[in-house]
């Protein structure tokens, strides 16, 4: 028969647990560490396509612009106002707007309201092709604190005979 050996007296047996506290305590300062770096959660926004407009004329209510045939042929400018809102209503500031498609690109940044006008500058001017009766355009928001917004075909153009 064996004879146990008791290690209550042996100052190496005793290392252990206090080497195993002692990693746990560091542990969990890093991951505090860690948890408190995180980005804060982010958020869904709402998007509305308030009016529309052409070369700068008068605007029209929704995401539809009307263009005629004649209007049709060379570039044109089209001009939109964009309100963002967070899930309770209130305004998003400072996000990166981009309209994009048909040839032309507009970008601005929301106000303190959350609204934005987009127009097409002189060198992206959108353009439908002589066979082509209609087209959308794509809308991308960024901001901080939300999730990124894409909207296929947020803007549609239509030409008339």
């Amino acid at each position: 028969m064996k004879k146990f050996r008791f290690i209550r007296h042996d100052e190496k047996a005793m290392e252990l647990p206090i080497n195993i506290v002692v990693m746990l305590v560091v542990g969990m300062v890093a991951l505090a560490t860690l948890i408190s770096i995180m980005p804060t959660p982010t958020k869904d926004m709402s998007v509305f396509v308030e009016s529309t407009a052409l070369n700068g004329g008068n605007s029209v209510k929704g995401n539809s612009i009307i263009v005629s045939a004649s209007t049709a042929e060379n570039p044109f400018a089209v001009t939109a106002v964009v309100k963002i809102t967070d899930s309770d209503g209130n305004p998003v500031r400072n996000a990166n707007v981009i309209l994009r498609g048909l040839g032309g690109a507009a970008s601005n940044t929301t106000d303190a309201n959350g609204v934005t006008f987009l127009t097409t500058p002189e060198n992206a001017r959108v353009r439908l092709d002589p066979n082509q009766n209609e087209g959308t355009m794509d809308l991308n928001i960024v901001a901080d604190g939300f999730y990124d917004y894409e909207k296929k075909d947020a803007v549609m153009i239509i030409k008339t005979r």
